[in-house]
């Protein structure tokens, strides 16, 4: 059974594991900071890689940033990890084949092939975490775009330039439905410049009444999305994922997402791959995994 030896990086953490072709975590997950500089970076790649490489076929990187078409580069700037970044030269790190893909589009393909839209052609994966990252499954295919960049969830919520977003636009869709944009939110109506995101989930687990008035303003700022994605896609399912995907009421979006689309009904699904699904999804893409039928 063929084998990927994945690698996860992000702006603050980087993990590496082996993923075997059935999408199976069969290694040691390992988990260290992402370094500050381009060269320390490099440096920790090569590092994994070395102690690795011989007992895979494959290295699959799962990275921050839009990755070309081609697979093997960072298109531009990410924004949270070392400026030069996207003039690392993947390829040169192992005499094996590297392959490059965007976290959320990885993510994504994990959840077609073996999680919560299994089986399904046509589907939107959406990761709601500090910020908002996307991947696009059509017709059983991850849709990248003319050069890559597709899936970036920063397409606009309001026209008023009323809050800005980590991009350096306004009023994206990541700017309301992130965990940060629930924290905006939060200020915007509690009127405290220093509530936190877990007053707002502690007060709504508790029935407070602000705390609930403005989960649900979150709430409804990730719906408004979501009925825009759905038009514009007409997919099967939409996947939430990320760390504040767990507090979404995925039956009341379902519900009022097929109330207001003019397109076909879908469902809304929490994800079912795992923490762990960048690596897995970067892997089944690197082994060439691309349906059920091929595990």
């Amino acid at each position: 059974m063929k084998k990927a030896l994945a690698i996860d990086v992000g702006g603050t953490k980087i993990y590496n594991t082996i993923v075997d072709e059935n999408g199976e975590i069969i290694g040691e997950i390992e988990k260290q900071s992402t370094p500050k500089t381009f060269d320390e970076i490099k440096n920790t790649f090569e590092d994994i890689i070395t102690r690795y490489e011989n007992e895979v076929d494959v290295i699959a990187f799962a990275t921050c940033g839009a990755v070309n078409n081609s697979n093997d580069g960072i298109l531009g700037s990410t924004g949270n990890i070392a400026k030069e970044y996207p003039l690392m030269d993947f390829k040169s790190l192992s005499k094996k084949p590297v392959f490059v893909e965007n976290d959320a589009n990885a993510a994504a393909w994990a959840e077609h092939v073996i999680g919560a839209s299994k089986n399904m052609p046509y589907s939107i994966m959406i990761t709601l975490g500090t910020g908002v990252g996307g991947g696009i499954i059509l017709d059983n295919k991850l849709y990248k775009g003319k050069k890559g960049a597709a899936g970036e969830m920063h397409f606009k919520m309001r026209l008023d330039k009323h809050r800005k977003c980590t991009c350096g636009s306004f009023d994206c869709f990541e700017s309301y439905a992130s965990g940060t944009g629930l924290r905006l939110t939060a200020v915007e109506m509690s009127k405290n410049p220093n509530i936190t995101t877990y007053d707002v989930i502690d007060g709504w687990k508790n029935n407070d009444r602000l705390m609930t008035a403005i989960f649900n303003r979150w709430q409804n700022d990730i719906l408004a999305g979501l009925i825009g994605l759905a038009n514009i896609f007409d997919p099967d399912v939409i996947v939430l994922s990320g760390s504040m995907a767990e507090f979404t009421d995925t039956d009341y979006l379902t519900d009022k997402v097929n109330q207001e689309i003019v397109t076909t009904p879908l469902k809304v699904v929490k994800a079912e791959a795992g923490n762990y699904s960048g690596m897995i999804g970067a892997a089944l893409l690197a082994l060439g995994i691309s349906k059920v039928g091929d595990l």
